[in-house]
Protein backbone atom coordinates (compact mmCIF):
# COMPACT_ATOMS: atom_id res chain seq x y z
CA UNK A 1 0.00 0.00 0.00
CA UNK A 2 1.73 3.15 -1.12
CA UNK A 3 0.55 6.68 -0.40
CA UNK A 4 1.72 9.95 -1.80
CA UNK A 5 2.86 12.86 0.20
CA UNK A 6 3.75 16.08 -0.73
CA UNK A 7 7.24 16.70 -1.40
CA UNK A 8 8.00 18.76 1.64
CA UNK A 9 6.32 15.96 3.84
CA UNK A 10 8.44 13.53 2.75
CA UNK A 11 11.64 16.01 2.86
CA UNK A 12 11.20 16.14 6.70
CA UNK A 13 10.72 12.31 6.94
CA UNK A 14 13.80 12.01 4.96
CA UNK A 15 15.59 14.25 6.96
CA UNK A 16 14.66 12.96 10.03
CA UNK A 17 15.63 9.09 8.80
CA UNK A 18 18.75 9.80 7.41
CA UNK A 19 20.30 11.46 11.01
CA UNK A 20 19.01 8.08 12.56
CA UNK A 21 15.07 8.66 13.78
CA UNK A 22 12.38 6.99 12.86
CA UNK A 23 9.42 9.19 11.30
CA UNK A 24 6.37 8.47 9.64
CA UNK A 25 3.10 10.70 9.13
CA UNK A 26 0.24 10.03 11.29
CA UNK A 27 -3.16 10.23 12.25
CA UNK A 28 -6.19 11.74 9.99
CA UNK A 29 -3.58 12.35 6.97
CA UNK A 30 -3.14 8.03 6.77
CA UNK A 31 -7.28 7.69 7.17
CA UNK A 32 -7.71 10.41 4.73
CA UNK A 33 -5.32 9.05 2.36
CA UNK A 34 -6.93 5.79 2.57
CA UNK A 35 -10.12 7.18 1.80
CA UNK A 36 -8.83 8.63 -0.93
CA UNK A 37 -9.77 12.16 0.71
CA UNK A 38 -7.32 15.07 0.54
CA UNK A 39 -5.75 15.73 3.82
CA UNK A 40 -5.98 19.26 5.23
CA UNK A 41 -2.53 18.45 7.28
CA UNK A 42 0.20 16.40 7.06
CA UNK A 43 0.96 15.25 10.77
CA UNK A 44 4.94 13.98 11.68
CA UNK A 45 5.77 11.25 14.92
CA UNK A 46 9.15 10.45 15.16
CA UNK A 47 11.90 8.84 17.83
CA UNK A 48 13.51 12.14 17.89
CA UNK A 49 13.06 14.32 20.61
CA UNK A 50 11.97 17.91 20.15
CA UNK A 51 14.93 19.43 20.87
CA UNK A 52 16.66 17.87 18.33
CA UNK A 53 14.01 18.31 15.59
CA UNK A 54 14.85 22.11 16.39
CA UNK A 55 19.00 21.47 15.30
CA UNK A 56 17.57 19.64 12.31
CA UNK A 57 15.29 22.07 10.65
CA UNK A 58 16.61 25.91 10.17
CA UNK A 59 13.21 27.15 10.67
CA UNK A 60 11.10 26.02 13.31
CA UNK A 61 8.51 26.76 16.12
CA UNK A 62 7.84 25.80 19.21
CA UNK A 63 4.27 25.36 19.40
CA UNK A 64 3.71 23.09 21.91
CA UNK A 65 7.01 22.04 22.81
CA UNK A 66 5.97 21.15 26.19
CA UNK A 67 3.81 18.02 24.75
CA UNK A 68 6.62 17.08 21.99
CA UNK A 69 5.20 19.34 18.83
CA UNK A 70 7.46 21.47 16.92
CA UNK A 71 5.97 23.16 14.03
CA UNK A 72 8.98 22.87 10.97
CA UNK A 73 8.51 25.27 8.09
CA UNK A 74 9.32 24.57 5.15
CA UNK A 75 8.75 27.97 2.94
CA UNK A 76 4.86 29.09 3.97
CA UNK A 77 3.97 25.82 4.82
CA UNK A 78 4.30 24.53 8.72
CA UNK A 79 4.25 20.76 9.52
CA UNK A 80 3.74 19.44 13.25
CA UNK A 81 6.18 17.19 14.37
CA UNK A 82 5.46 15.40 17.39
CA UNK A 83 7.86 13.16 19.53
CA UNK A 84 6.81 9.64 20.49
CA UNK A 85 4.74 10.29 24.01
CA UNK A 86 2.38 8.16 26.17
CA UNK A 87 0.68 10.58 28.49
CA UNK A 88 -0.21 10.71 32.07
CA UNK A 89 -2.92 10.83 33.91
CA UNK A 90 -6.14 13.51 33.66
CA UNK A 91 -7.19 14.76 36.19
CA UNK A 92 -9.16 17.57 34.60
CA UNK A 93 -11.00 15.07 31.62
CA UNK A 94 -9.32 17.17 29.46
CA UNK A 95 -5.32 17.35 29.15
CA UNK A 96 -2.54 14.82 30.08
CA UNK A 97 -1.29 15.98 33.73
CA UNK A 98 1.92 14.86 32.03
CA UNK A 99 3.76 13.25 29.14
CA UNK A 100 6.66 10.73 29.07
CA UNK A 101 8.60 10.56 25.60
CA UNK A 102 8.97 6.92 24.28
CA UNK A 103 10.97 5.14 21.67
CA UNK A 104 8.25 2.71 20.75
CA UNK A 105 5.59 3.88 17.53
CA UNK A 106 3.54 1.42 19.61
CA UNK A 107 3.04 3.45 22.92
CA UNK A 108 2.32 6.57 20.68
CA UNK A 109 -0.24 4.98 18.58
CA UNK A 110 -2.10 3.23 21.66
CA UNK A 111 -2.74 6.69 23.21
CA UNK A 112 -4.43 7.70 20.19
CA UNK A 113 -8.53 7.95 20.38
CA UNK A 114 -9.88 6.25 17.59
CA UNK A 115 -8.66 3.16 15.66
CA UNK A 116 -9.00 5.31 11.88
CA UNK A 117 -6.63 8.25 13.28
CA UNK A 118 -3.92 5.72 15.38
CA UNK A 119 -2.57 4.74 12.06
CA UNK A 120 1.72 5.85 10.62
CA UNK A 121 2.98 5.56 7.22
CA UNK A 122 6.45 6.13 5.66
CA UNK A 123 7.70 5.38 2.48
CA UNK A 124 10.28 3.13 3.97
CA UNK A 125 7.92 0.83 6.20
CA UNK A 126 4.90 1.50 4.47
CA UNK A 127 1.56 1.32 6.39
CA UNK A 128 1.55 0.61 10.61
CA UNK A 129 -1.45 -0.47 11.41
CA UNK A 130 -1.50 -1.88 14.98
CA UNK A 131 -4.93 -1.76 15.95
CA UNK A 132 -7.33 -2.65 13.26
CA UNK A 133 -8.08 0.59 11.64
CA UNK A 134 -7.83 -0.24 8.27
CA UNK A 135 -10.41 -2.98 8.50
CA UNK A 136 -12.68 0.47 10.47
CA UNK A 137 -11.78 1.81 7.61
CA UNK A 138 -13.59 -0.74 5.08
CA UNK A 139 -16.21 -1.39 7.66
CA UNK A 140 -17.44 2.06 8.08
CA UNK A 141 -16.53 2.10 12.15
CA UNK A 142 -15.69 4.73 14.34
CA UNK A 143 -13.95 2.34 17.89
CA UNK A 144 -11.59 3.29 20.36
CA UNK A 145 -8.48 2.38 20.38
CA UNK A 146 -8.15 -0.19 23.48
CA UNK A 147 -10.43 0.90 25.87
CA UNK A 148 -13.26 2.84 25.12
CA UNK A 149 -14.06 4.26 29.23
CA UNK A 150 -10.40 4.71 28.95
CA UNK A 151 -10.22 7.02 26.39
CA UNK A 152 -12.89 8.53 27.37
CA UNK A 153 -12.14 9.11 30.76
CA UNK A 154 -8.49 10.47 29.89
CA UNK A 155 -10.20 13.05 27.08
CA UNK A 156 -14.19 13.50 27.68
CA UNK A 157 -14.33 15.64 24.56
CA UNK A 158 -13.68 12.46 22.30
CA UNK A 159 -16.79 11.26 22.49
CA UNK A 160 -18.17 14.67 20.90
CA UNK A 161 -14.97 13.78 18.21
CA UNK A 162 -16.68 10.34 17.84
CA UNK A 163 -19.87 11.60 16.53
CA UNK A 164 -18.15 13.87 14.48
CA UNK A 165 -15.88 11.84 12.79
CA UNK A 166 -19.18 9.96 11.91
CA UNK A 167 -20.63 12.77 10.18
CA UNK A 168 -17.89 13.32 8.36
CA UNK A 169 -16.76 9.59 7.12
CA UNK A 170 -20.71 8.67 7.43
CA UNK A 171 -19.19 5.55 9.64
CA UNK A 172 -21.06 4.03 12.02
CA UNK A 173 -19.98 3.63 15.69
CA UNK A 174 -18.98 0.49 17.17
CA UNK A 175 -21.50 -0.43 20.05
CA UNK A 176 -18.77 -0.96 22.48
CA UNK A 177 -17.75 2.25 21.56
CA UNK A 178 -21.22 3.80 21.95
CA UNK A 179 -21.79 2.44 24.79
CA UNK A 180 -18.49 3.92 26.95
CA UNK A 181 -19.66 7.58 25.85
CA UNK A 182 -23.79 7.28 27.02
CA UNK A 183 -21.94 5.92 30.62
CA UNK A 184 -19.81 8.89 30.06
CA UNK A 185 -21.44 11.89 28.39
CA UNK A 186 -21.91 13.82 31.58
CA UNK A 187 -17.64 14.35 31.61
CA UNK A 188 -18.51 16.82 28.91
CA UNK A 189 -19.35 19.46 31.80
CA UNK A 190 -15.47 19.81 32.11
CA UNK A 191 -14.63 20.53 28.36
CA UNK A 192 -14.22 24.45 27.46
CA UNK A 193 -17.09 25.48 25.34
CA UNK A 194 -14.58 27.02 22.79
CA UNK A 195 -13.52 23.24 22.27
CA UNK A 196 -17.11 21.96 22.22
CA UNK A 197 -18.49 24.70 20.00
CA UNK A 198 -15.52 23.81 17.61
CA UNK A 199 -16.81 20.26 17.13
CA UNK A 200 -20.24 21.55 17.39
CA UNK A 201 -19.26 23.14 14.35
CA UNK A 202 -17.48 20.56 12.26
CA UNK A 203 -20.31 17.99 12.66
CA UNK A 204 -22.54 20.98 11.56
CA UNK A 205 -20.35 21.24 8.12
CA UNK A 206 -20.44 17.88 7.16
CA UNK A 207 -22.16 15.59 4.51
CA UNK A 208 -23.90 14.13 7.37
CA UNK A 209 -25.35 17.15 9.66
CA UNK A 210 -28.24 15.05 10.81
CA UNK A 211 -25.79 13.00 13.03
CA UNK A 212 -26.54 15.06 15.04
CA UNK A 213 -29.60 13.18 16.63
CA UNK A 214 -26.75 10.17 17.22
CA UNK A 215 -25.68 13.15 19.85
CA UNK A 216 -29.37 12.77 21.39
CA UNK A 217 -29.05 8.95 21.05
CA UNK A 218 -25.67 9.20 22.82
CA UNK A 219 -26.88 11.28 25.88
CA UNK A 220 -24.48 14.05 24.33
CA UNK A 221 -26.87 16.66 23.76
CA UNK A 222 -28.90 16.59 27.13
CA UNK A 223 -24.95 18.06 28.43
CA UNK A 224 -24.48 20.44 25.90
CA UNK A 225 -27.84 20.83 23.98
CA UNK A 226 -31.28 19.72 26.45
CA UNK A 227 -33.44 22.21 24.18
CA UNK A 228 -32.69 19.58 21.26
CA UNK A 229 -33.96 16.86 23.75
CA UNK A 230 -36.86 19.13 24.03
CA UNK A 231 -37.48 19.36 20.53
CA UNK A 232 -37.62 15.98 19.43
CA UNK A 233 -40.33 15.70 22.29
CA UNK A 234 -42.63 18.26 20.58
CA UNK A 235 -44.93 17.17 18.35
CA UNK A 236 -46.24 19.17 15.50
CA UNK A 237 -49.74 18.09 14.49
CA UNK A 238 -50.35 20.47 12.33
CA UNK A 239 -51.22 20.46 8.09
CA UNK A 240 -48.28 21.58 7.46
CA UNK A 241 -45.87 19.31 9.27
CA UNK A 242 -45.01 15.45 8.94
CA UNK A 243 -42.54 15.70 11.80
CA UNK A 244 -41.91 16.41 15.05
CA UNK A 245 -39.80 19.49 16.08
CA UNK A 246 -36.43 17.91 16.26
CA UNK A 247 -36.78 15.75 13.65
CA UNK A 248 -37.87 18.33 10.96
CA UNK A 249 -34.71 20.28 12.48
CA UNK A 250 -32.44 17.47 11.33
CA UNK A 251 -34.17 17.35 7.23
CA UNK A 252 -33.76 21.09 7.35
CA UNK A 253 -30.24 20.33 8.14
CA UNK A 254 -29.77 18.32 5.66
CA UNK A 255 -31.30 20.38 2.96
CA UNK A 256 -29.13 23.57 3.77
CA UNK A 257 -26.19 23.93 2.19
CA UNK A 258 -23.02 23.33 3.59
CA UNK A 259 -22.03 26.80 5.55
CA UNK A 260 -22.36 27.68 9.24
CA UNK A 261 -24.63 30.06 8.38
CA UNK A 262 -26.88 28.14 7.00
CA UNK A 263 -26.00 24.91 9.28
CA UNK A 264 -26.38 26.85 12.73
CA UNK A 265 -29.76 28.60 11.75
CA UNK A 266 -31.43 25.04 10.65
CA UNK A 267 -30.26 23.95 13.90
CA UNK A 268 -31.90 26.83 16.18
CA UNK A 269 -34.63 28.16 13.82
CA UNK A 270 -37.26 26.56 15.86
CA UNK A 271 -35.99 25.73 19.25
CA UNK A 272 -38.53 28.16 20.72
CA UNK A 273 -41.49 26.19 19.59
CA UNK A 274 -40.90 23.73 22.92
CA UNK A 275 -42.17 26.99 24.43
CA UNK A 276 -44.63 28.50 22.02
CA UNK A 277 -46.47 24.89 21.24
CA UNK A 278 -50.66 25.21 22.10
CA UNK A 279 -52.89 22.95 21.18
CA UNK A 280 -56.36 23.86 20.26
CA UNK A 281 -59.96 22.25 20.38
CA UNK A 282 -59.43 20.43 17.47
CA UNK A 283 -56.39 19.10 18.19
CA UNK A 284 -54.04 21.46 16.06
CA UNK A 285 -50.77 22.40 17.45
CA UNK A 286 -50.00 25.94 17.42
CA UNK A 287 -46.43 27.94 17.50
CA UNK A 288 -47.53 31.50 17.77
CA UNK A 289 -44.41 33.60 18.21
CA UNK A 290 -41.93 31.00 18.15
CA UNK A 291 -39.72 32.98 15.47
CA UNK A 292 -38.84 35.54 18.74
CA UNK A 293 -38.37 32.66 21.01
CA UNK A 294 -36.06 31.05 19.09
CA UNK A 295 -34.39 34.16 18.25
CA UNK A 296 -33.69 34.61 22.09
CA UNK A 297 -32.46 31.01 22.68
CA UNK A 298 -30.49 31.08 19.68
CA UNK A 299 -28.62 34.29 21.09
CA UNK A 300 -28.32 32.68 24.07
CA UNK A 301 -26.38 29.19 22.76
CA UNK A 302 -24.60 30.54 20.48
CA UNK A 303 -22.89 33.12 23.28
CA UNK A 304 -22.75 30.20 25.33
CA UNK A 305 -20.03 28.39 22.95
CA UNK A 306 -18.21 31.85 22.02
CA UNK A 307 -19.44 32.18 18.89
CA UNK A 308 -18.11 35.52 17.08
CA UNK A 309 -20.32 38.86 17.51
CA UNK A 310 -20.74 38.33 14.04
CA UNK A 311 -22.28 34.66 13.27
CA UNK A 312 -24.36 35.55 16.54
CA UNK A 313 -26.30 38.65 15.24
CA UNK A 314 -26.89 37.27 11.89
CA UNK A 315 -28.03 33.61 13.04
CA UNK A 316 -30.18 35.29 15.57
CA UNK A 317 -31.76 37.71 12.51
CA UNK A 318 -31.97 34.79 10.16
CA UNK A 319 -33.93 32.87 13.03
CA UNK A 320 -35.54 35.43 13.87
CA UNK A 321 -37.23 36.31 10.43
CA UNK A 322 -37.44 32.71 9.30
CA UNK A 323 -41.27 32.77 8.98
CA UNK A 324 -42.12 35.58 7.58
CA UNK A 325 -44.58 35.06 4.14
CA UNK A 326 -45.61 37.53 2.44
CA UNK A 327 -47.57 37.61 -0.88
CA UNK A 328 -44.89 38.13 -3.89
CA UNK A 329 -45.97 42.06 -4.94
CA UNK A 330 -43.07 43.73 -5.48
CA UNK A 331 -44.00 46.14 -2.92
CA UNK A 332 -44.46 43.48 -0.46
CA UNK A 333 -40.76 41.86 -1.65
CA UNK A 334 -39.37 44.90 -0.96
CA UNK A 335 -40.63 45.48 2.10
CA UNK A 336 -39.54 42.20 2.76
CA UNK A 337 -35.72 42.98 1.85
CA UNK A 338 -35.61 45.98 3.76
CA UNK A 339 -36.93 43.43 7.18
CA UNK A 340 -34.44 41.13 6.11
CA UNK A 341 -31.57 43.07 5.39
CA UNK A 342 -29.93 43.46 1.37
CA UNK A 343 -26.80 41.30 2.70
CA UNK A 344 -28.93 38.66 3.80
CA UNK A 345 -31.62 38.12 1.84
CA UNK A 346 -29.96 35.74 -0.27
CA UNK A 347 -29.47 33.23 2.63
CA UNK A 348 -33.46 34.08 4.13
CA UNK A 349 -34.12 32.61 0.58
CA UNK A 350 -31.98 30.04 0.82
CA UNK A 351 -33.31 28.69 3.75
CA UNK A 352 -36.57 29.27 3.75
CA UNK A 353 -36.57 27.04 1.11
CA UNK A 354 -34.90 24.42 3.07
CA UNK A 355 -36.96 24.95 5.96
CA UNK A 356 -40.12 24.06 3.46
CA UNK A 357 -38.55 21.40 2.71
CA UNK A 358 -38.47 19.71 6.16
CA UNK A 359 -42.28 19.73 6.07
CA UNK A 360 -44.99 18.02 4.67
CA UNK A 361 -46.63 17.81 1.29
CA UNK A 362 -49.39 20.82 1.92
CA UNK A 363 -46.39 22.86 2.69
CA UNK A 364 -44.55 22.03 -0.44
CA UNK A 365 -47.69 22.92 -1.87
CA UNK A 366 -48.32 26.12 -0.74
CA UNK A 367 -45.30 27.10 -0.62
CA UNK A 368 -43.82 26.34 -4.39
CA UNK A 369 -45.65 29.67 -6.57
CA UNK A 370 -45.31 32.20 -3.43
CA UNK A 371 -41.47 31.36 -3.40
CA UNK A 372 -40.92 31.32 -7.20
CA UNK A 373 -42.97 34.46 -7.13
CA UNK A 374 -41.12 35.90 -4.56
CA UNK A 375 -37.35 35.13 -6.62
CA UNK A 376 -39.25 36.64 -9.66
CA UNK A 377 -39.72 39.56 -7.76
CA UNK A 378 -36.41 39.77 -6.10
CA UNK A 379 -34.63 39.92 -9.25
CA UNK A 380 -36.84 42.42 -10.41
CA UNK A 381 -36.10 44.51 -7.78
CA UNK A 382 -32.35 44.00 -8.18
CA UNK A 383 -32.20 45.13 -11.58
CA UNK A 384 -34.26 48.05 -11.57
CA UNK A 385 -31.75 49.15 -8.17
CA UNK A 386 -35.32 49.86 -6.17
CA UNK A 387 -34.80 51.97 -3.17
CA UNK A 388 -34.93 49.18 -0.31
CA UNK A 389 -34.09 51.36 3.36
CA UNK A 390 -33.70 54.69 4.20
CA UNK A 391 -30.21 55.01 3.14
CA UNK A 392 -31.53 55.13 -0.41
CA UNK A 393 -34.10 57.80 0.24
CA UNK A 394 -33.39 60.72 -2.10
CA UNK A 395 -34.17 63.02 0.75
CA UNK A 396 -32.11 63.20 4.06
CA UNK A 397 -31.89 64.57 7.44
CA UNK A 398 -30.44 67.43 6.44
CA UNK A 399 -32.69 68.29 3.67
CA UNK A 400 -35.59 68.20 5.77
CA UNK A 401 -33.81 70.44 8.74
CA UNK A 402 -33.30 72.82 5.75
CA UNK A 403 -36.79 72.56 4.95
CA UNK A 404 -37.52 73.68 8.54
CA UNK A 405 -37.86 69.61 10.27
CA UNK A 406 -36.20 69.55 13.82
CA UNK A 407 -34.01 66.86 14.37
CA UNK A 408 -35.95 63.91 16.60
CA UNK A 409 -38.78 61.92 16.41
CA UNK A 410 -40.78 63.63 14.31
CA UNK A 411 -38.17 63.54 11.56
CA UNK A 412 -37.98 59.72 12.17
CA UNK A 413 -41.58 59.44 11.45
CA UNK A 414 -41.49 61.33 8.65
CA UNK A 415 -38.74 59.91 7.18
CA UNK A 416 -40.50 56.46 7.88
CA UNK A 417 -43.75 57.86 5.66
CA UNK A 418 -41.64 58.70 2.98
CA UNK A 419 -39.96 54.82 2.36
CA UNK A 420 -43.25 53.32 2.65
CA UNK A 421 -44.00 55.56 0.08
CA UNK A 422 -41.27 54.95 -2.09
CA UNK A 423 -41.40 50.88 -1.24
CA UNK A 424 -44.78 51.26 -2.48
CA UNK A 425 -43.47 53.22 -6.08
CA UNK A 426 -40.33 53.76 -6.07
CA UNK A 427 -40.79 56.29 -8.80
CA UNK A 428 -41.67 58.60 -6.43
CA UNK A 429 -38.06 58.62 -4.73
CA UNK A 430 -37.02 62.04 -5.83
CA UNK A 431 -36.87 65.01 -3.75
CA UNK A 432 -38.88 67.30 -5.20
CA UNK A 433 -41.48 64.67 -4.91
CA UNK A 434 -41.04 63.50 -1.18
CA UNK A 435 -40.61 67.12 -0.08
CA UNK A 436 -43.26 68.38 -2.12
CA UNK A 437 -45.49 65.93 -0.45
CA UNK A 438 -44.41 65.03 3.06
CA UNK A 439 -42.99 68.70 3.86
Amino acid sequence: MKITLPPKAESILNTLQEAGYEAYIVGGCVRDSLLGRKPGDWDITTSALPQTVQKLFRRTVATGIQHGTVTVMLGRDGFEVTTYRSDGTYTDGRHPDSVSFVSSLREDLSRRDFTVNAMAYSPRNGLIDLFGGTEDLKAGIIRAVGNPVERFTEDALRMLRAVRFSAQLGFGIDPETFAAIRKLAPRLTMVSKERIRDEISKLLLSDHPDHFEILADAGITSVIMPRFDEMLATPQHSPFHIYDVGHHTLEVLKATPPTLLQRLTALLHDAGKTEARRTDERGIDHFKGHPALSAVYAADFLREYRYDNKTVEQVTHLVEVHDIRVSPTLPNVRRLIGRVGEDLFPDFLTFIQADNQGKGPLSHQEFAPRFQGTVEAYHEILKNRDPLSLKDLAVGGSDLIAAGIRPGPEMGELLKAMLEDVLEDPSHNTKDYLLGHFV
